[in-house]
């Protein structure tokens, strides 16, 4: 098992896990509020609907900014972020996707293993002995 190079990159595949999955609850929600404000008509929700849209597109920015500095130990290739690099034959998705059981278990298992290398990772910091 590997593990991540600090604290701060522990932080970022936690955020970027986060992110990710609350895009994938947000956009099919925002979508549905504005179907159901344009079926019914009614304005004050299909503002709401309008900002849930917002938000949905500030989360994917944010997302597709901090998953990019989301790399695997081993092979070094952004394991949250969109690439169209071959994935290992014994990766496995969830839903379609790679990156969403990714971040399902960062947040849930906090270790991931990379769909590219098929390695696994501990979502905790390398201790660096020095010498005192």
């Amino acid at each position: 098992m590997h593990r991540l190079k600090s604290t701060s990159t522990v932080h970022r595949f936690r955020f970027a896990a986060l992110l990710l999955c609350t895009k994938c609850v947000l956009a099919p929600v925002a979508g549905a509020v504005l179907l159901l404000a344009l079926i019914t008509g009614n304005h004050p929700l299909a503002l709401t609907g309008g900002t849930l849209v917002g938000l949905t597109g500030l989360n994917a920015f944010l997302q597709w900014l901090i998953a990019t500095r989301t790399g695997c130990p081993l092979c070094m290739t952004p394991v949250l972020a969109r690439k169209q690099c071959v994935t290992h034959r014994h990766a496995r998705a969830f839903l379609g996707s790679h990156r969403l059981r990714v971040a399902l278990t960062i947040l849930l298992r906090s270790r991931f293993q990379c769909p590219y290398c098929a390695e696994f990772t501990v979502i905790k910091a390398r201790h660096r002995n020095r010498p005192d």
